[in-house]
């Protein structure tokens, strides 16, 4: 159980795991205003310090011009929208220091770098896998995943590529399933990839969270794509369950056969119609059960004489 459940489990990470909080931000729309009018301003200092020439004035005119706009810059360069569905991490000098979901203008500082986030729900399909089932039988089994990012730090910094991320533990948890668990139980009750489709997509679902937690991504649903024997075994499986649809249609039949022959002869016996000995009782079940578990029409027979003769 312990080796299992190890074989199972998604990938450790370092104790000191980065995890998303709010980021510091003001609005953006003021900030855009101040900025544009200390452009503006700065541009008509500069331009007036120039046109007058040499002299303390002009050189006080194009220094305050040429400070107004620096300022004017950076408050625009700080400027950053986040639409719906989206989100900002923001990071100072190598460090995180929040993330900005709420849409609309902000502002933060402008040496701060913001790194744009998909917050949307994603589907994604797993590539088509042949695995052995817990029988030893060779199945292709894929698999379809909704996702969503729901630790927007984790996503960036715990992991290289959370998309990649989620592809790869995605694959490998579907091929754990597919191992762990036979194609058919062939009447057993055992759980089965083919019998119980909804606790192995459960079970399923409860493997890829676990996986993919690290990468701070939720997981909405998932469900099998695919799942057939591989093209080597699948005419020999094919011919397999025919078979033992066969059979089980064969016992069904013989079992109502009897059920109605023993109706038939309880009903002959308590109203009375007829004396039957062993003999008469013994033909009278073989020509029953011939007429009614036979898949052809059956052609009466006229006896002319006795039972005896």
């Amino acid at each position: 159980m312990v080796t299992q459940h190890a074989a199972a489990a998604g990938p450790e990470l370092p104790g000191r795991r980065v995890t998303e909080r709010e980021a510091w931000s003001a609005s953006g729309v003021r900030v855009l205003v101040a900025g544009i009018g200390m452009l503006l301003a700065g541009v008509a200092l500069l331009l007036l310090g120039i046109a007058l020439g040499s002299g303390a004035g002009p050189t006080v005119l194009v220094v305050a011009g040429v400070l107004l706009i620096l300022a004017g810059e950076l408050a625009v360069h700080g400027l950053t929208s986040v639409v719906a569905g989206e989100a900002r991490a923001v990071q100072l000098f190598g460090r995180y220091r929040g993330t900005i979901r709420a849409p609309g203008l902000h502002w933060v500082n402008p040496f701060a770098r913001r790194r744009k986030v998909s917050t949307r729900i994603r589907n994604q399909e797993s590539a088509q896998a042949k695995v052995n089932d817990a029988d030893g039988n060779p199945i292709e089994i894929a698999a379809v995943v909704v996702w969503q990012v729901k630790d927007t730090a984790s996503a960036l910094y715990s992991v290289d590529d959370f998309t990649q991320f989620v592809t790869i533990q995605t694959e490998t948890a579907v091929r754990h399933i597919a191992s762990s668990y036979p194609y058919d139980n062939r009447g057993s009750g055992a759980l089965s990839l083919r019998d119980n489709a909804e606790e192995i997509t459960q079970r399923l679902s409860a493997e890829i969270t676990e996986r993919v937690a690290p990468a701070g991504v939720q997981i909405i649903e998932s469900r099998l794509t695919r799942l057939s024997y591989a093209a080597e075994i699948a005419q020999a499986m094919l011919r397999q369950q025919q078979a033992n649809a066969v059979v089980g249609a064969r016992q069904r039949i013989v079992e109502g056969a009897v059920g109605m022959v023993q109706l038939a002869l309880a009903r002959l016996q308590e109203e009375g119609i007829v004396e039957l000995d062993e003999e008469r009782k013994a033909t009278m079940v073989s020509n029953l059960l011939v007429v009614l578990c036979s898949e052809q029409a059956t052609q009466p027979v006229v006896n002319t004489g006795t039972l005896y003769q």
